[in-house]
């Protein structure tokens, strides 16, 4: 089990100025943030980071959406960081995620869903890697 997890705050989210309010709920939540930065993906680096996906019939609607706009990338640090951020962001569908979850309170839809968060520590890792060199984690 590792301390720490990823987590994207994704274009839907900061096209609605709701980065803020995310980060802040994040923070409260418990976890520290340990890298974290401001970006746009192409598509070929959505694509890339998403190719687990790429036989999925969403794959490409996926692609393009996450090279939409801007995301903020994070590392965030906590006890058993990835099973409690996945509760902090409740269910991929808002519409099922309990009261108080991020997606409950920013997502719109199952697609336009706010936040991506890692699903296993390994995940974390290989995500995490993904957008930080070791000199921009702390």
């Amino acid at each position: 089990m590792s301390n720490r997890t990823f987590t994207m705050i994704k274009p839907d989210a900061t096209s609605k100025s709701y980065t803020g309010a995310i980060l802040d709920q994040i923070i409260k939540a418990g976890f520290a943030v340990k890298a974290m930065k401001w970006t746009k993906l192409t598509q070929e680096q959505a694509g890339e980071f998403y190719a687990v996906h790429k036989e999925r019939p969403f794959y490409g609607e996926l692609v393009e959406f996450m090279s939409s706009g801007p995301i903020v990338a994070a590392i965030l640090e906590k006890d058993n960081a990835v099973a409690d951020f996945r509760t902090l962001i409740g269910a991929t569908n808002p519409a099922q995620a309990e009261e108080g979850t991020i997606r409950k309170n920013f997502a719109s839809s199952v697609g336009e869903n706010a936040v991506h968060g890692s699903d296993s520590d390994e995940n974390a890792a290989i995500e995490g890697n993904f957008f930080f060199s070791n000199l921009e984690r702390f």
